[in-house]
């Protein structure tokens, strides 16, 4: 039934000016539009992405959306000129080099928005 259906995702910001100046900013998303009940939506490969003050915000522990891209390291070294710090982890299970991870069929790298957000980026692993 929802198979052809668009996606938006939705995440909560404490403050939207802040929060648009990282995902305008540092991410370099294009200036989306603000929303008469106040959510801010950005068009994004196809998807949605729509940003909505919450006084109390509800920061997601865990990878709240992933962007896929051509070349993860190429893609850090670009969000790290514009002040983006990723995350490292040494975990059983998960460890990174040089911010990424692999995992499977994907590379992946993680970093924070300003509301404490976990992003992600990944690259697709050719299969052998």
């Amino acid at each position: 039934m929802l198979t052809n259906s668009a996606v938006t995702t939705m995440l909560p910001v404490i403050d939207l000016d802040r929060a648009r100046a990282f995902y305008e900013g540092c991410l370099g998303l294009t200036r989306g539009e603000l929303r008469p009940d106040g959510k801010f939506v950005y068009e994004v490969g196809g998807s949605r992405l729509a940003l909505f003050p919450k006084p109390d915000g509800t920061k997601a522990d865990h990878t709240a959306i992933s962007f896929q891209v051509a070349d993860i390291a190429g893609s850090i070294d670009e969000l790290k000129r514009k002040g983006v710090v990723f995350e490292d982890y040494d975990f059983p299970g998960l460890k990174t080099v040089n911010h990424v991870c692999v995992l499977g069929a994907e590379k992946a790298a993680w970093f924070k928005d300003p509301e404490g957000n976990y992003l992600c980026l990944h690259e697709d692993v050719p299969l052998a």
